[in-house]
């Protein structure tokens, strides 16, 4: 098993600036959670987006994440639910879309096949670390 140090830390820089990833874009979190998140989950993350109650699923609240786990933020979990390739058997059935793999579409499409590929895993890390961020900033205190 591969140490998650090297990545916590990795994440923690990218998390604080996800300017220097992303070309110094005005909160790149903020947007992806909007274009992504916001319309089962909220513009707040309470649970409320206009879609929400059309799902068979209740959609989770995003900003007790915090304290539901002991007052630490589950990074690693928020992460593997977002990314789609981690997934939690227990959980059953998926119902929340799997962002990493329209991430990597998206980079193919902006860069082309051989670029997009290269570049995709990058790319797909840097737009989920900035989304994990915002979502840390919505954390109820």
């Amino acid at each position: 098993m591969k140490s998650v140090k090297p990545l916590m830390i990795s994440a923690l820089v990218l998390a604080a600036c996800p300017g220097l990833v992303l070309g110094a874009q005005p909160d790149i979190g903020k947007r992806e959670y909007e274009a992504n998140c916001a319309v089962c989950h909220g513009p707040e993350g309470k649970g409320d987006g206009p879609i929400a109650q059309l799902l068979k699923v209740p959609v989770p609240t995003l900003t007790t994440l915090r304290q539901e786990n002991k007052g630490v933020f589950p990074f690693r979990q928020v992460y593997g639910m977002i990314d789609g390739r981690t997934d939690v058997a227990a959980h059953g059935p998926r119902e929340m879309p799997v962002w990493g793999d329209a991430y990597r579409a998206d980079a193919i499409k902006q860069h082309g096949e051989h670029y997009g590929e290269l570049y995709a895993e990058g790319i797909i890390r840097a737009r989920i670390l900035a989304l994990i961020s915002y979502i840390n900033r919505l954390q109820e205190e």
